[in-house]
């Protein structure tokens, strides 16, 4: 691992956590806004014979959170060259 300067380690973490929050608020809209608070809306559409608001809740919060990881791998990879911190 190579040596960052302070400055550049904290820019690079304010980076990674500005990219957490906003994934995790992007999680919490689905999870909780989609599967909870607005089903009743979303019931009136259907995906395959289901509930939207069903659907959300029982399946699409988690494929929302597994497309959301792979997202985070790219961009902290990206980020990592960016910076120079390679594995």
């Amino acid at each position: 691992m190579s040596q960052m300067s302070h400055e550049r380690a904290q820019a690079y973490w304010r980076r990674n956590l500005s990219l957490m929050i906003r994934l995790l608020v992007i999680w919490f809209v689905v999870s909780y806004g989609c599967g909870i608070l607005f089903v009743d809306w979303l019931n009136q559409f259907r995906i395959g014979g289901y509930k939207l608001g069903f659907w959300f809740a029982q399946q699409g919060s988690i494929y929302v959170f597994v497309v959301l990881i792979f997202y985070y791998a790219r961009k902290m990879a990206a980020l990592d060259r960016e910076f120079g911190e390679g594995e």
